[in-house]
Order: structure tokens, then sequence, then C-alpha cells
């Protein structure tokens, strides 16, 4: 990463640059989809008492189709925000190479943004690093390692019973995972995809490994019982017993998994150090694009989180609403 190049402090530099990330097979209107009729917008900018003058502004363009006009923002998480976009071209690099992650903190103050800006781009980055439509896992001959872990403070009151139905016998450390939260990721030839659930049960378990993974797969898993029934449904199902201390056997492994966690929760603990439930999924996307990525440089992996931005729309409102069960 080159901290000097311009597109890290010219705005100018900064929308070429998401342009040509964008329209680099030809402009189209994010609003209809017209190429044809598109031209630059001439545009001034409104005098205010920072700054009185009145000055041309680059980068609006309008649609002949539909007679709206649109800039490189319009319909991208970037949408709607008054941060400059070198900024944000900055920040998405700084995310996506920082192997745990950094904090709304260190946003706030290497950008020169409140941390209340700095927080909420990082959640923009986030869902533009987020898949919408990933294919399915794994396919004939090919294995699926699938493990759960659990970290933090859950958010409302403790479950009842365990995740077989029958209620906690309250010995000691009887609840110990049930006031955490539950993370199930899958890792198949070396890419990686992690879920929140409310609790990680058999059909909680079960409705992911269904909607994510090809049934002609294999299953590698350790010896959990939330696996065993659902593995059914695949063709194969093999197991190591990480209680008798085995990890791997010959081929049959849930390390990725293991590999995956330990990167997850130092970025977590060491990182971002608290997040709540309701937030989960998005940090979580985060990471698995991080790992999924891992192979590239780092403006390469840039590139394709401002690529993902396309299409996607977050508010506050949306950070804020609670993920549904």
């Amino acid at each position: 990463m080159n901290i000097t190049a311009k597109i890290y402090h010219n705005e100018d530099a900064a929308r070429k640059h998401l342009e040509k990330m964008r329209w680099g097979d030809g402009m189209h209107c994010p609003y209809c989809g017209g190429t044809e009729k598109i031209k630059e917008a001439k545009m001034k900018s409104k005098p205010s008492k920072a700054n009185p003058e009145v000055k041309d502004v680059k980068g609006y363009y309008h649609c002949g189709d539909c007679r709206k006009r649109f800039t490189v923002r319009t319909g991208s998480v970037y949408e709607r925000s008054h941060i400059p976009l070198h900024k944000w071209v900055l920040a998405t690099h700084l995310m996506a190479s920082s192997k745990k992650g950094m904090s709304a903190h260190q946003l706030h103050r290497m950008l020169g943004v409140t941390y209340k800006s700095a927080w909420f781009m990082a959640h923009r980055i986030r869902e533009a690093m987020n898949d919408l439509t990933p294919p399915p896992m794994g396919g004939e001959g090919k294995t699926v390692q699938a493990d759960e872990t659990y970290f933090g403070s859950k958010s409302g009151p403790l479950p009842k019973e365990r995740t077989s139905g029958e209620p906690f016998s309250g010995r000691k450390g009887g609840q110990k995972r049930a006031h955490k939260m539950s993370v199930v990721s899958l890792i198949s030839e070396g890419k990686a995809r992690t879920f929140h659930v409310d609790r990680a049960t058999v059909d909680s378990v079960g409705e992911i490994l269904r909607r994510n993974v090809d049934l002609a797969s294999i299953l590698h898993t350790d010896e959990s019982r939330l696996y065993p029934r659902n593995a059914e449904d695949f063709a194969g199902h093999e197991t190591v017993r990480h209680a008798a201390g085995e990890y791997y056997r010959d081929g049959v492994t849930t390390n990725n998994c293991e590999n995956f966690f330990s990167i997850f929760k130092r970025g977590m603990k060491g990182i971002y150090q608290h997040c709540s439930e309701r937030h989960l999924q998005r940090y979580l996307s985060e990471f698995d694009f991080r790992y999924n990525n891992r192979d590239i440089d780092d403006f390469t992996r840039a590139v394709a989180a401002i690529k993902g931005a396309e299409g996607k729309r977050l508010t506050y409102r949306r950070i804020n609403e609670r993920k549904a069960a």
C-alpha cells in the first residue's frame, strides 16, 4: 500500500478511481440502466459561511432516458454520505488490509472524522464486503469442514434448556456456553462462510448446512452431537475426536475452522474488544472477506471490496435493526 498515492488524498483522483472500478466496462445509469444518453452534468456548489465562493462540482452525470442525475456514489454504500470519497477509499483499504480488523476509533483518528462517522463508515464497508449470492460449497468428491464456537456475552435472558431440549442440570459449568454468542463456520477449498445463530442447535445448524452446502459433499466435523443427524442428507460424514486429542486422521480434520476462529477471536478481543450481538453477522462477513481473499495483495483486496459496494444501501436505521431470529 502506497499511503502517498493520490487516491487517498485527492478527491478527483478518488472519484476517478471509484468510477473506473464501478464503470470500467462502460458507464450506466444506476436508476434505469441506460448507457446511450449519459452526459456530464454541470453543477455548482452552494455558498456557505465556511465556503462562500461558488465553484464547479465535478462527478455529476445526467441520464437522458430517465432524466435523473447521479454520481458514482448513487446506488452504493457511499450514497448520501458527505464524507469525501478519498477518505472512503482510504478507510476501505485500511479495513481490507488489516488482518484482524481496524476499530472505528482508529479510523476516527486516522481519517480526521468523528467517531460516529467512522463507526458508520466501518459498517457500510462491512456491508460492501458481504457476498449476497454465494454459490453452494463443496460438491461431488469435495469436503466441507463444519464447526461451531462460542464467545462474548449473549444479549437477553439465558435459555433454560440445553440444545437437546433437556433442562440444564445446574451443575458448575452447566450453562458455560448458554450465555455466549454462537457462531457456525463452514470451510471448503480454502473459502469460509460463517454465521451467527441465536443458539447452535441441531435444527439451526442443519438449516445452515442445507442452505449452503452441496448435498454431494462430504462433511468433516468434530464429535459434536449437532452434526450426525444433519449429516444423513449428505454424501458422507467423517469426524475427529477432539476430546481424545485427535485433530487429524487420514485427511479428516476441522483445523481450518479452528484456524479461522483463532483469527476471528483475536480480532474481536484485541481490536474491537466489544461487539453487540445485533451487529455480529457484519463482523463475521468482514473476517470471511479477508480470509477468502488472503492470497491476493492488499490493493487488489480493497478493489474487491469497492466493487462489492455497488447495489447495496445501508441506512442508519438498518444498521441498528436487530437481527431477525
